[in-house]
């Protein structure tokens, strides 16, 4: 199994900037991509990003595409959030998610995802 702890989450002003990151633990080689969700009270699970490993290519959600970037340290097991220009729409709970597999369609859906943390706030005011 694999354990993911996510932090860097706060209280920043509209067009701040935050960057997440994810520590990864237990059987890491199982991680063969890595996703950000995001929820809202009251909303859906949205995808936000995801990387895969080897080759390392990146997906986007449309609302963070341009403003958000994903990044992985395999080195150290942790994958980051770098997201700019934040909109008080961004606010919600981002979480860190594991998956065997790859592909767009694929890393764009939460049930296709075998481990999560537990999330980070992330809270924009206007």
């Amino acid at each position: 199994q694999v354990q993911l702890v996510e932090s860097g989450g706060g209280l920043v002003q509209a067009g701040d900037s935050l960057r997440l990151s994810c520590a990864a633990s237990g059987r890491t080689a199982r991680s063969i991509s890595m996703g950000w969700f995001r929820q809202a009270p009251g909303k859906e699970r949205q995808f936000v990003a995801a990387i895969t490993r080897s080759p390392s290519l990146t997906y986007y959600g449309d609302s963070v595409m341009g403003r958000f970037t994903i990044s992985r340290d395999d080195a150290k097991n942790t994958i980051y959030l770098q997201m700019n220009t934040l909109k008080p729409e961004d606010t919600a709970l981002y979480y860190c998610a594991s998956a065997r597999y790859t592909g767009n369609s694929h890393l764009r859906s939460p049930p296709n995802y075998d481990a999560w943390g537990r999330g980070t706030q992330v809270t924009v005011s206007s």
